[in-house]
């Protein structure tokens, strides 16, 4: 079977986000002053197969782990696999 997982990538909350402030800068400039703080990260789409859905989790955890985000600078969240149709 065949799973759609997010893996969603941010850097860490004590590192400066120089991408966040110049679009929070931006913000101000079109006058939106509600909006206090941004953080710029990445979102990947992943399809994994594998037999469940636990599998394709795991799959998916050692992506991000060996590839996908760098731990020094950043984190990652996985969003709950969706099972496609065939």
């Amino acid at each position: 079977m065949k799973y759609r997982i997010f893996v969603n990538v941010m850097p860490h909350a004590e590192l400066l986000d120089p991408q966040g402030k110049a679009i929070l800068a931006g913000l101000r400039h079109l006058e939106m002053p509600a909006i206090d703080e941004v953080r710029v990260g990445k979102r990947i789409a992943l399809v994994v197969e594998a037999e469940n859905e636990a599998a394709a989790h795991a799959q998916a955890r050692a992506a991000a782990e060996k590839l996908l985000a760098n731990p020094v600078i950043e984190n990652f969240t996985l969003e709950a696999p969706e099972a496609l149709v065939a």
